[in-house]
């Protein structure tokens, strides 16, 4: 299933998580942050957590309003503080990345600058999104070479002194979610984790390079966006939603591999196997709390490749 697979099984679904919000909240965000008045604003589509706007300020500026979920929303457990992790993330990287720079935050929204582009989501020709997949692939290189302070997620999230004991407290964090949310799983039983033991630095990892969160123009990369959930870990783990229900390694050619050269050995490909059942495995437990019920298509899909993944380890 590719990307444009994945927004049809989201299409029509707003998110509890999301906002409803109207142009004078918008206004007032803005007013608050920078002092600006607008001329217009308007939501921006393709996110399925936050609420995102585009607003054009009287001094010629666009800017980009994110506002998080509603105070009473049900997150998962690793979504804590989400707002604040993107600001975060956009400041390790300006240097390395096209990412928008952050003109104001509190608790719970964020304003950056607007960055130029389409989403490769809307880019068909291969002409155009092949050499923008190896920049990004080149990008993410660049970012991968910050070291975090330890492995995991920041704050109170699940995190370790070490990968394996980080990964582990991020797949218990998330059946716990599962289960706290009704959401059946296949039976996982205790993962091969041994190989992850020769990762020993905590590298800067997005997490979330999906098509949708990388802006182009023509054949040249323009943005990185959605940097919320990154983390610190090995990382191949950010070769995953490059290729978002595909297996990378199967696929040699693949211009992100371009920008981003590396050694895909029998320990890297179990890596990689391991990385994407904790990808379907936090996509199916985020259903219900994306408004998607347990036996939707989408259930289905994600249900059968995280079953997949399971069988290959």
């Amino acid at each position: 299933m590719d990307c444009a697979e994945r927004s049809r099984l989201n299409a029509g679904v707003r998110s509890p998580t999301q906002r409803d919000l109207q142009v004078d909240d918008i206004a007032a965000i803005v007013r608050d942050g920078l002092g600006a008045a607008l001329t217009g604003a308007a939501e921006l589509s393709g996110g399925g957590f936050a609420t995102v706007w585009r607003a054009s300020l009287t001094d010629g500026r666009d800017v980009v309003v994110k506002v998080g979920p509603p105070p009473r929303a049900r997150l998962l457990g690793y979504e804590r503080g989400l707002v604040a992790a993107e600001a975060a993330y956009f400041r390790l990287v300006g240097e390395r990345a096209p990412v928008p720079a952050v003109l104001a935050e509190r608790d719970d929204w964020l304003i950056t600058t607007f960055l130029p582009g389409r989403t490769l989501t809307e880019v068909t020709d291969p002409a155009e999104a092949d050499p923008v997949r190896s920049q990004l692939g080149a990008a993410v290189a660049r970012i991968h070479e910050i070291t975090g302070p330890r492995f995991g997620y920041t704050g109170d999230r699940p995190s370790g002194a070490d990968w394996p004991t980080a990964f582990a407290a991020m797949i218990d964090d998330l059946r716990a979610d599962a289960a706290a949310w009704d959401v059946p799983l296949p039976r996982l039983g205790a993962l091969d984790t041994a190989a992850l033991a020769e990762v020993r630095r905590p590298a800067l990892l997005h997490f979330d390079l999906w098509d949708g969160n990388v802006l182009a123009s023509g054949d040249r990369l323009t943005g990185l966006v959605d940097g919320e959930r990154h983390l610190y870990g090995d990382p191949l783990l950010d070769l995953v939603s490059p290729a978002l229900f595909r297996r990378i390694e199967d696929e040699p050619d693949h211009p992100f591999l371009r920008g981003y050269p590396v050694d895909l050995n029998d320990a890297a490909r179990h890596r990689l196997t391991l990385y994407r059942i904790h990808l379907y495995l936090l996509m199916v437990a985020e259903g219900p709390s994306r408004g998607l019920p347990v036996g939707s298509d989408r259930h289905a899909h994600l249900t059968r490749l995280l079953t997949e993944e399971i069988d290959r380890l």
